[in-house]
Protein backbone atom coordinates (compact mmCIF):
# COMPACT_ATOMS: atom_id res chain seq x y z
CA UNK A 1 0.00 0.00 0.00
CA UNK A 2 1.34 3.77 -1.08
CA UNK A 3 2.52 5.64 1.54
CA UNK A 4 0.18 8.62 0.73
CA UNK A 5 -2.53 6.10 0.83
CA UNK A 6 -2.42 5.84 4.50
CA UNK A 7 -5.45 8.09 5.78
CA UNK A 8 -7.69 5.85 3.56
CA UNK A 9 -6.44 2.81 3.55
CA UNK A 10 -4.78 0.30 6.76
CA UNK A 11 -2.45 0.99 9.35
CA UNK A 12 -1.72 2.37 12.40
CA UNK A 13 -4.03 5.66 11.68
CA UNK A 14 -6.66 3.30 10.02
CA UNK A 15 -7.07 1.41 13.12
CA UNK A 16 -8.03 4.56 15.20
CA UNK A 17 -9.87 6.04 12.62
CA UNK A 18 -12.54 2.73 12.61
CA UNK A 19 -12.59 2.80 16.42
CA UNK A 20 -13.22 6.30 16.42
CA UNK A 21 -16.06 5.70 13.88
CA UNK A 22 -17.35 3.05 15.81
CA UNK A 23 -17.55 5.02 18.86
CA UNK A 24 -18.98 7.68 16.78
CA UNK A 25 -21.88 5.41 15.60
CA UNK A 26 -22.59 4.42 19.12
CA UNK A 27 -23.02 7.70 20.22
CA UNK A 28 -25.68 8.19 17.88
CA UNK A 29 -27.47 5.62 19.93
CA UNK A 30 -27.15 6.16 23.45
CA UNK A 31 -26.02 9.76 24.86
CA UNK A 32 -25.63 7.86 27.83
CA UNK A 33 -22.13 6.26 26.34
CA UNK A 34 -20.81 10.01 26.89
CA UNK A 35 -20.08 9.15 30.65
CA UNK A 36 -16.85 8.39 31.12
CA UNK A 37 -15.46 9.14 27.51
CA UNK A 38 -12.80 11.42 28.31
CA UNK A 39 -12.14 14.01 26.28
CA UNK A 40 -15.39 14.53 24.62
CA UNK A 41 -17.37 18.00 24.35
CA UNK A 42 -21.11 18.52 23.88
CA UNK A 43 -21.35 21.06 21.23
CA UNK A 44 -23.96 21.60 18.74
CA UNK A 45 -22.15 22.61 15.68
CA UNK A 46 -25.63 24.18 14.43
CA UNK A 47 -25.48 26.28 17.48
CA UNK A 48 -29.19 26.49 20.03
CA UNK A 49 -31.02 28.60 22.58
CA UNK A 50 -28.78 26.80 25.71
CA UNK A 51 -25.62 27.82 23.78
CA UNK A 52 -27.02 31.66 22.85
CA UNK A 53 -28.40 31.76 26.82
CA UNK A 54 -24.62 30.72 28.18
CA UNK A 55 -23.08 32.94 25.76
CA UNK A 56 -25.14 36.04 26.77
CA UNK A 57 -23.85 34.99 30.52
CA UNK A 58 -20.42 35.35 29.40
CA UNK A 59 -20.47 39.00 28.18
CA UNK A 60 -21.53 38.24 24.96
CA UNK A 61 -24.28 39.15 22.93
CA UNK A 62 -27.50 40.22 24.29
CA UNK A 63 -30.54 38.60 22.43
CA UNK A 64 -31.61 42.59 21.26
CA UNK A 65 -28.16 42.69 19.88
CA UNK A 66 -28.03 39.41 17.87
CA UNK A 67 -31.22 40.45 16.14
CA UNK A 68 -30.24 43.45 15.03
CA UNK A 69 -26.80 42.74 14.54
CA UNK A 70 -27.77 39.74 12.28
CA UNK A 71 -30.71 41.79 10.36
CA UNK A 72 -27.38 44.22 9.26
CA UNK A 73 -25.20 41.26 8.42
CA UNK A 74 -27.37 39.15 6.06
CA UNK A 75 -26.52 41.31 3.76
CA UNK A 76 -22.85 40.53 3.66
CA UNK A 77 -23.73 36.46 2.97
CA UNK A 78 -20.99 35.26 0.97
CA UNK A 79 -19.24 37.89 0.77
CA UNK A 80 -15.26 38.85 2.39
CA UNK A 81 -16.16 40.81 5.75
CA UNK A 82 -12.14 40.78 6.33
CA UNK A 83 -12.44 45.36 6.63
CA UNK A 84 -15.66 46.01 5.87
CA UNK A 85 -18.00 45.49 8.60
CA UNK A 86 -18.04 48.01 11.87
CA UNK A 87 -18.37 45.27 14.78
CA UNK A 88 -19.09 45.98 18.33
CA UNK A 89 -16.18 45.87 21.19
CA UNK A 90 -18.20 43.41 23.05
CA UNK A 91 -16.95 41.11 21.09
CA UNK A 92 -13.57 41.85 21.04
CA UNK A 93 -10.39 41.29 22.66
CA UNK A 94 -7.84 43.34 23.81
CA UNK A 95 -5.57 42.64 21.14
CA UNK A 96 -4.99 43.25 17.90
CA UNK A 97 -4.35 40.90 14.86
CA UNK A 98 -0.66 41.75 14.73
CA UNK A 99 0.28 41.08 18.05
CA UNK A 100 -1.68 37.75 17.80
CA UNK A 101 1.04 36.99 15.25
CA UNK A 102 3.11 36.90 18.14
CA UNK A 103 1.55 34.41 19.90
CA UNK A 104 3.24 31.84 17.21
CA UNK A 105 6.54 32.36 19.19
CA UNK A 106 5.28 30.90 22.66
CA UNK A 107 6.91 27.36 22.48
CA UNK A 108 9.49 29.06 20.07
CA UNK A 109 12.06 26.25 21.99
CA UNK A 110 10.79 23.91 19.38
CA UNK A 111 12.45 25.80 16.59
CA UNK A 112 16.00 25.96 18.60
CA UNK A 113 15.48 22.33 19.42
CA UNK A 114 15.06 21.55 15.72
CA UNK A 115 17.92 24.08 14.85
CA UNK A 116 20.18 21.85 17.08
CA UNK A 117 19.02 18.54 15.97
CA UNK A 118 21.17 16.85 13.30
CA UNK A 119 18.21 14.42 11.91
CA UNK A 120 16.60 15.94 9.13
CA UNK A 121 12.93 14.17 10.30
CA UNK A 122 13.60 15.15 13.49
CA UNK A 123 13.89 18.97 12.84
CA UNK A 124 10.56 18.35 11.15
CA UNK A 125 8.44 17.07 14.02
CA UNK A 126 10.08 19.42 16.20
CA UNK A 127 9.42 22.55 13.96
CA UNK A 128 5.40 21.34 12.75
CA UNK A 129 4.80 20.73 16.51
CA UNK A 130 5.96 24.24 17.33
CA UNK A 131 3.72 25.40 14.06
CA UNK A 132 0.88 23.52 15.96
CA UNK A 133 1.16 24.89 18.88
CA UNK A 134 -0.24 28.03 18.72
CA UNK A 135 -3.81 26.24 17.48
CA UNK A 136 -4.90 25.93 21.70
CA UNK A 137 -4.40 30.11 21.63
CA UNK A 138 -6.22 30.14 18.37
CA UNK A 139 -9.12 28.90 19.76
CA UNK A 140 -10.37 32.12 21.64
CA UNK A 141 -13.72 33.42 19.96
CA UNK A 142 -12.88 36.86 20.82
CA UNK A 143 -12.43 39.05 18.06
CA UNK A 144 -8.59 40.95 17.28
CA UNK A 145 -8.24 44.78 16.63
CA UNK A 146 -8.23 45.53 13.12
CA UNK A 147 -4.58 47.39 12.94
CA UNK A 148 -3.98 50.63 11.86
CA UNK A 149 -2.02 51.21 8.75
CA UNK A 150 1.47 51.47 9.74
CA UNK A 151 0.82 49.86 13.63
CA UNK A 152 3.59 47.73 15.03
CA UNK A 153 4.38 45.17 17.58
CA UNK A 154 7.47 44.75 18.99
CA UNK A 155 8.42 41.98 21.46
CA UNK A 156 11.89 41.31 23.43
CA UNK A 157 12.44 39.08 26.76
CA UNK A 158 11.51 36.05 25.42
CA UNK A 159 13.46 33.36 24.22
CA UNK A 160 16.07 35.17 23.20
CA UNK A 161 14.59 36.97 20.30
CA UNK A 162 13.41 40.03 18.93
CA UNK A 163 9.63 40.32 17.23
CA UNK A 164 8.57 42.94 15.08
CA UNK A 165 5.26 43.06 13.29
CA UNK A 166 3.85 45.83 10.96
CA UNK A 167 0.46 46.58 9.51
CA UNK A 168 1.84 47.22 5.83
CA UNK A 169 -1.58 47.63 3.59
CA UNK A 170 -5.13 48.51 4.96
CA UNK A 171 -7.12 47.43 1.78
CA UNK A 172 -6.03 44.79 1.56
CA UNK A 173 -5.33 44.25 5.16
CA UNK A 174 -2.05 42.43 5.35
CA UNK A 175 0.53 42.20 7.90
CA UNK A 176 4.72 41.72 7.97
CA UNK A 177 6.07 39.73 10.57
CA UNK A 178 9.93 38.97 11.57
CA UNK A 179 11.36 37.60 14.25
CA UNK A 180 15.14 36.29 15.35
CA UNK A 181 17.05 34.59 17.76
CA UNK A 182 20.57 32.64 17.35
CA UNK A 183 19.10 29.59 16.17
CA UNK A 184 16.57 30.74 13.54
CA UNK A 185 14.53 33.02 11.65
CA UNK A 186 11.09 33.71 10.72
CA UNK A 187 9.29 35.81 8.32
CA UNK A 188 5.99 36.04 7.51
CA UNK A 189 3.51 37.73 4.75
CA UNK A 190 -0.16 37.70 6.05
CA UNK A 191 -3.27 38.66 4.15
CA UNK A 192 -6.45 36.88 5.95
CA UNK A 193 -9.56 35.85 3.55
CA UNK A 194 -12.63 35.64 4.57
CA UNK A 195 -16.44 34.29 3.66
CA UNK A 196 -19.25 35.16 5.66
CA UNK A 197 -21.54 32.29 5.43
CA UNK A 198 -24.63 33.65 7.91
CA UNK A 199 -23.61 32.70 11.25
CA UNK A 200 -20.30 31.34 10.28
CA UNK A 201 -17.64 32.48 8.85
CA UNK A 202 -14.54 30.81 7.04
CA UNK A 203 -10.84 32.24 7.25
CA UNK A 204 -8.42 31.15 4.71
CA UNK A 205 -4.84 31.98 5.84
CA UNK A 206 -3.74 33.97 2.45
CA UNK A 207 0.42 33.90 3.60
CA UNK A 208 3.90 32.92 3.39
CA UNK A 209 5.61 31.86 6.21
CA UNK A 210 9.50 30.31 6.18
CA UNK A 211 11.51 29.46 8.74
CA UNK A 212 15.11 29.33 8.28
CA UNK A 213 17.41 27.21 11.18
CA UNK A 214 20.16 28.80 10.95
CA UNK A 215 22.92 26.37 11.56
CA UNK A 216 22.59 24.28 8.36
CA UNK A 217 20.24 27.18 6.37
CA UNK A 218 17.52 25.00 6.07
CA UNK A 219 14.60 26.42 4.89
CA UNK A 220 10.98 25.64 5.82
CA UNK A 221 7.91 26.89 3.94
CA UNK A 222 4.39 26.56 6.29
CA UNK A 223 1.14 26.32 4.56
CA UNK A 224 -1.40 26.03 7.54
CA UNK A 225 -5.26 24.80 7.14
CA UNK A 226 -8.50 27.26 7.18
CA UNK A 227 -10.51 28.06 10.14
CA UNK A 228 -14.48 28.38 10.22
CA UNK A 229 -15.40 30.30 13.34
CA UNK A 230 -19.11 28.70 14.01
CA UNK A 231 -22.27 29.93 15.29
CA UNK A 232 -20.57 33.35 15.07
CA UNK A 233 -24.20 35.24 16.62
CA UNK A 234 -26.48 32.78 17.24
CA UNK A 235 -25.54 29.65 19.66
CA UNK A 236 -22.63 28.79 21.26
CA UNK A 237 -19.12 30.35 19.35
CA UNK A 238 -16.50 27.72 18.78
CA UNK A 239 -13.80 27.15 16.04
CA UNK A 240 -11.68 24.78 14.46
CA UNK A 241 -9.22 23.76 11.49
CA UNK A 242 -10.36 20.99 9.32
CA UNK A 243 -8.00 20.92 6.91
CA UNK A 244 -4.49 19.63 6.31
CA UNK A 245 -1.36 21.57 7.47
CA UNK A 246 1.79 21.44 5.12
CA UNK A 247 5.45 22.08 6.41
CA UNK A 248 8.22 21.66 3.55
CA UNK A 249 11.89 21.18 3.65
CA UNK A 250 12.73 23.77 0.74
CA UNK A 251 16.43 22.58 0.96
CA UNK A 252 15.89 19.04 1.14
CA UNK A 253 12.66 18.16 -0.23
CA UNK A 254 11.21 16.19 2.86
CA UNK A 255 7.57 17.73 4.59
CA UNK A 256 5.30 16.90 7.10
CA UNK A 257 1.60 16.67 6.58
CA UNK A 258 -0.63 16.99 9.28
CA UNK A 259 -4.54 16.31 9.25
CA UNK A 260 -6.39 18.42 11.39
CA UNK A 261 -9.90 16.56 12.31
CA UNK A 262 -13.03 18.05 11.62
CA UNK A 263 -15.66 18.63 14.56
CA UNK A 264 -18.30 16.33 14.42
CA UNK A 265 -21.64 16.09 17.18
CA UNK A 266 -20.92 15.58 20.29
CA UNK A 267 -17.29 16.80 19.89
CA UNK A 268 -16.10 13.40 18.27
CA UNK A 269 -12.82 13.97 16.32
CA UNK A 270 -12.20 17.63 17.72
CA UNK A 271 -8.80 18.67 18.42
CA UNK A 272 -7.32 15.67 16.73
CA UNK A 273 -4.44 15.48 14.71
CA UNK A 274 -2.44 12.91 12.71
CA UNK A 275 0.47 12.83 9.81
CA UNK A 276 3.71 11.77 9.14
CA UNK A 277 7.07 13.14 7.96
CA UNK A 278 7.90 12.14 4.68
CA UNK A 279 11.29 11.83 3.32
CA UNK A 280 11.79 13.53 -0.48
CA UNK A 281 10.38 10.14 -2.04
CA UNK A 282 7.55 10.49 -0.17
CA UNK A 283 8.74 7.68 1.95
CA UNK A 284 7.11 7.94 5.58
CA UNK A 285 9.96 8.14 8.16
CA UNK A 286 7.62 9.14 11.28
CA UNK A 287 3.75 9.18 12.64
CA UNK A 288 2.45 12.17 14.87
CA UNK A 289 -0.41 11.97 16.15
CA UNK A 290 -2.02 14.08 19.31
CA UNK A 291 -4.53 16.84 20.02
CA UNK A 292 -3.50 20.33 19.12
CA UNK A 293 -5.29 21.46 22.85
CA UNK A 294 -3.29 19.52 24.60
CA UNK A 295 0.23 17.25 23.43
CA UNK A 296 1.86 15.66 20.42
CA UNK A 297 3.71 12.71 20.00
CA UNK A 298 5.53 10.94 17.61
CA UNK A 299 7.30 7.50 17.18
CA UNK A 300 9.30 6.09 13.83
CA UNK A 301 7.36 3.94 11.09
CA UNK A 302 8.16 1.37 8.20
CA UNK A 303 7.20 2.16 5.12
CA UNK A 304 3.29 0.98 5.40
CA UNK A 305 3.38 3.82 8.33
CA UNK A 306 3.26 1.17 11.09
CA UNK A 307 4.99 2.40 13.93
CA UNK A 308 8.59 0.33 14.35
CA UNK A 309 9.58 -2.94 16.88
CA UNK A 310 11.29 -1.74 19.70
CA UNK A 311 10.18 1.86 19.15
CA UNK A 312 7.70 3.94 21.69
CA UNK A 313 5.39 6.89 20.95
CA UNK A 314 7.25 9.79 22.73
CA UNK A 315 5.55 12.91 23.79
CA UNK A 316 7.26 15.96 21.39
CA UNK A 317 5.05 19.29 23.41
CA UNK A 318 2.38 19.85 25.91
CA UNK A 319 0.23 22.13 26.33
CA UNK A 320 1.41 25.22 29.02
CA UNK A 321 -0.74 25.60 32.02
CA UNK A 322 -3.25 28.31 31.31
CA UNK A 323 -5.30 31.06 33.79
CA UNK A 324 -8.60 29.40 35.28
CA UNK A 325 -11.64 31.52 33.98
CA UNK A 326 -9.81 33.53 32.05
CA UNK A 327 -12.41 36.48 30.75
CA UNK A 328 -11.34 36.33 27.66
CA UNK A 329 -9.59 32.72 27.31
CA UNK A 330 -6.07 33.83 27.58
CA UNK A 331 -3.52 31.84 28.11
CA UNK A 332 -0.09 32.88 30.46
CA UNK A 333 1.60 34.01 27.42
CA UNK A 334 -0.99 36.44 25.88
CA UNK A 335 -1.14 38.38 29.06
CA UNK A 336 2.93 39.00 28.48
CA UNK A 337 2.43 39.88 24.79
CA UNK A 338 0.03 42.55 25.75
CA UNK A 339 2.16 43.60 28.68
CA UNK A 340 5.16 46.08 28.81
CA UNK A 341 7.12 42.94 30.47
CA UNK A 342 8.35 42.13 27.01
CA UNK A 343 8.57 45.37 25.64
CA UNK A 344 12.18 46.75 24.41
CA UNK A 345 12.92 50.44 25.52
CA UNK A 346 12.03 53.24 23.57
CA UNK A 347 8.93 51.40 22.73
CA UNK A 348 7.64 52.47 18.78
CA UNK A 349 5.07 55.01 19.90
CA UNK A 350 2.90 53.03 16.50
CA UNK A 351 3.07 49.99 19.27
CA UNK A 352 -0.40 47.91 19.69
CA UNK A 353 -0.17 48.12 23.14
CA UNK A 354 -0.40 51.81 23.43
CA UNK A 355 -4.01 51.89 21.45
CA UNK A 356 -6.12 53.74 23.65
CA UNK A 357 -9.17 51.32 22.41
CA UNK A 358 -7.29 48.15 23.44
CA UNK A 359 -5.94 49.74 26.45
CA UNK A 360 -9.77 50.54 27.38
CA UNK A 361 -11.54 47.20 26.74
CA UNK A 362 -8.54 45.73 28.96
CA UNK A 363 -9.70 47.43 31.86
CA UNK A 364 -13.25 46.86 31.08
CA UNK A 365 -14.63 50.57 29.77
CA UNK A 366 -16.74 49.02 26.60
CA UNK A 367 -18.02 53.21 26.06
CA UNK A 368 -14.23 54.36 26.22
CA UNK A 369 -13.04 51.41 23.99
CA UNK A 370 -16.33 52.05 21.24
CA UNK A 371 -15.65 55.50 21.21
CA UNK A 372 -12.07 55.08 20.85
CA UNK A 373 -12.14 52.48 18.38
CA UNK A 374 -13.80 55.38 16.38
CA UNK A 375 -11.62 57.92 16.70
CA UNK A 376 -8.64 56.25 15.62
CA UNK A 377 -10.50 54.73 12.74
CA UNK A 378 -11.86 57.91 11.66
CA UNK A 379 -7.78 59.40 11.81
CA UNK A 380 -6.74 56.88 9.91
CA UNK A 381 -9.19 57.95 7.41
CA UNK A 382 -8.41 61.16 7.56
CA UNK A 383 -4.63 60.59 6.89
CA UNK A 384 -5.72 58.38 3.85
CA UNK A 385 -7.71 61.35 2.56
CA UNK A 386 -4.14 63.87 3.01
CA UNK A 387 -2.17 61.03 1.30
CA UNK A 388 -4.08 60.73 -1.63
CA UNK A 389 -4.70 64.82 -1.76
CA UNK A 390 -0.72 65.04 -1.56
CA UNK A 391 -0.58 61.75 -4.51
CA UNK A 392 1.76 59.91 -2.07
CA UNK A 393 1.42 56.28 -1.23
CA UNK A 394 2.29 54.92 2.34
CA UNK A 395 5.43 53.08 2.41
CA UNK A 396 5.76 50.64 5.25
CA UNK A 397 8.93 51.40 7.81
CA UNK A 398 10.49 47.91 8.54
CA UNK A 399 9.34 45.65 5.48
CA UNK A 400 9.68 46.20 1.64
CA UNK A 401 7.14 45.70 -0.97
CA UNK A 402 8.74 43.36 -3.16
CA UNK A 403 7.83 42.09 -7.06
CA UNK A 404 7.33 38.49 -5.72
CA UNK A 405 3.92 37.05 -5.83
CA UNK A 406 3.67 33.43 -4.34
CA UNK A 407 0.78 31.10 -4.97
CA UNK A 408 -1.70 29.70 -1.85
CA UNK A 409 -3.96 27.34 -1.91
CA UNK A 410 -6.49 30.59 -1.69
CA UNK A 411 -5.09 32.91 -4.21
CA UNK A 412 -1.83 34.91 -4.96
CA UNK A 413 -0.09 36.88 -2.63
CA UNK A 414 2.03 39.98 -2.80
CA UNK A 415 5.41 39.45 -0.66
CA UNK A 416 6.72 41.94 1.61
CA UNK A 417 10.23 41.40 2.81
CA UNK A 418 12.19 42.52 6.02
CA UNK A 419 14.38 44.73 5.20
CA UNK A 420 16.65 45.05 8.74
CA UNK A 421 16.11 48.33 9.63
CA UNK A 422 14.37 47.46 12.44
CA UNK A 423 17.57 45.23 13.43
CA UNK A 424 19.63 48.62 13.15
CA UNK A 425 17.31 50.79 15.07
CA UNK A 426 17.19 48.67 17.45
CA UNK A 427 20.89 48.10 18.17
CA UNK A 428 21.01 51.83 18.06
CA UNK A 429 18.81 52.03 21.21
CA UNK A 430 19.82 49.13 23.11
CA UNK A 431 23.54 50.59 23.02
CA UNK A 432 22.78 54.29 23.57
CA UNK A 433 23.53 55.65 27.20
CA UNK A 434 21.07 58.52 27.03
CA UNK A 435 17.78 56.48 26.46
CA UNK A 436 15.39 58.17 28.84
CA UNK A 437 13.61 56.24 31.14
CA UNK A 438 9.32 57.38 30.38
CA UNK A 439 6.90 55.73 31.40
CA UNK A 440 5.84 53.91 28.96
CA UNK A 441 2.26 53.86 28.86
CA UNK A 442 2.50 57.78 29.07
CA UNK A 443 3.50 57.49 24.60
CA UNK A 444 0.64 58.74 22.84
CA UNK A 445 -0.39 55.99 19.69
CA UNK A 446 1.12 57.45 16.27
CA UNK A 447 1.14 55.22 13.64
CA UNK A 448 0.67 57.85 11.05
CA UNK A 449 3.19 59.03 8.78
CA UNK A 450 1.59 62.63 8.24
CA UNK A 451 1.85 63.11 12.06
CA UNK A 452 -0.80 63.41 15.03
CA UNK A 453 -3.56 64.06 12.23
CA UNK A 454 -7.28 65.91 14.52
CA UNK A 455 -10.55 64.91 12.52
CA UNK A 456 -12.09 67.56 10.63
Amino acid sequence: MAAKDQKQGGGFFASLASSLSNFSSAMHKSVNGLVGYEGLEVINPEGGTEDAEEEAQRGRWKQEERDSYWKMMQKYIGSDITSMVTLPVIIFEPMTMIQKMAELMEYSYLLDLADKCEDPYMQLVYASTWALSVYFAYQRTWKPFNPILGETYEMVNHGGMTFIAEQVSHHPPMSAGHAENEHFTYDVTSKLKTKFLGNSVDVYPVGRTRVTLKRDGIVLDLVPPPTKVNNLIFGRTWVDSPGEMILSNLTTGDKVVLCFNACGWFGAGRYEVDGYVYNANEEPKILMTGKWNESMSYQPCDLEGEPLGGTELKEVWSVAETPANDKFQYTYFAHKINSFDTAPKKLLASDSRLRSDRFALEKGDLSKAGAEKSSLEERQRAEKKHREANNHKFVPRWFDFTDEVTTTPWGELEVYQYNGKYSEHRAAVDSSDCVEEADVQSIEFNPWQYGNLCVE
